[in-house]
């Protein structure tokens, strides 16, 4: 059994983001990593994990579900890549015991936003954390989408190309088209657009997100209020999460505004401009980026573990 009452869980992927997220779920009072599986023998991942006492495999899902601890293991964090991910799905299915949190932005399971929608989740056996950007921004439209209907959402992520391994490289494609899509389903927007952007400035610069959103006439402070209320609870789970400034808004009203491929627009535009800035727990400091998805994954992972 876990410690003090505690859900094993287990981390799959020793890259960056799994080992990161080891260092936090370390440090959880309701989570126990019971094991750490990758696939490079050699990686610093698998040797901290060692070292830290945490079992560990190099034989992937399958020296996993090999492990003696296995039958113990309610929760796996997929922290490799969509590729992977579905091919991990599938097989994890059939084990009843074993609820999945899903860092990759493969979307099999239904999206998990901390502050928008686990409550909705409960029934979910794979639950998805979208993309980076999008647990960044996501939050900022559903906040939006709590005052006004909100026509359309568009977001910027812009990450230090240091902090873009090969992992996040090849999902390039993924993470636009999930993160516009989680724009709409969790953030309430009726069209979502997402673009990232790979910043190669020395010394790096940490992750920045510029959020539009297009909604209806509504009263610009009840707006704010409603986004500073989001981004200090985002920041309860992600410290280095904060407005660069106070949100702008526009009002078109008498004169609309026309916008390329949307029309002529009368409303509410609000623009609101973010900084992530990492724990430093295993990566630097200006991946925000990753840090975001690593903080993300343990608040949902402590909370599927409650349905477990």
């Amino acid at each position: 059994m876990a410690e003090a009452g505690r859900v094993k869980v287990a981390i799959l992927g020793s890259g960056n983001i799994g080992t990161d997220l080891l260092m936090k779920l370390l440090r959880s009072e309701a989570l126990e990593v019971a094991v750490v599986a990758g696939i490079d023998p050699s990686s610093d991942g698998l040797a901290r994990a060692r070292g830290l006492g945490v079992a560990t495999t190099a034989e992937g899902l399958a020296g996993l579900i090999a492990s003696p601890v296995w039958p113990e293991v309610r929760v796996v964090f997929d922290a490799t890549s969509a590729r992977a991910h579905l091919a991990h799905a599938a097989a994890l299915a059939a084990w009843p015991h074993v609820r999945v949190v899903d860092l990759t932005p493969a979307a099999v399971g239904p999206y998990a936003v901390p502050v928008a929608n686990l409550g909705g989740l409960e029934g979910a056996k794979n639950v998805n954390l979208v993309t980076c950007g999008g647990q960044a921004t996501i939050p900022i439209v559903w906040a939006v989408s709590q005052v006004a209907e909100v026509y359309w959402a568009e977001i910027v992520a812009s990450i230090s190309s240091r902090s873009a391994g090969p992992g996040t490289r090849a999902n390039i494609d993924e993470f636009t088209q999930t993160t516009a899509r989680g724009l709409e389903v969790v953030g309430g927007a009726r069209r979502g657009k997402a673009i990232i952007v790979l910043n190669p400035a020395e010394p790096p610069l940490v992750m920045r997100d510029t959020v539009y959103t297009l909604s209806a006439l509504a009263d610009a402070a009840a707006v704010e209020a409603s986004i500073r209320r989001v981004v200090a609870e985002v920041a309860s789970y992600v410290p280095g999460y904060r407005l660069a400034q106070p949100p702008v808004f526009e009002v078109f009203d008498e004169a609309p505004l026309t916008i390329p491929g949307y029309g002529a627009f009368r409303g509410l535009k609000t623009s609101v401009f973010l900084e992530v800035e990492g724990a430093g727990d295993y990566l630097p400091r200006y991946a925000g980026n990753l840090d975001i998805m690593t903080s993300a994954a343990v608040r949902v992972g402590e909370e599927v573990a409650r349905w477990c």
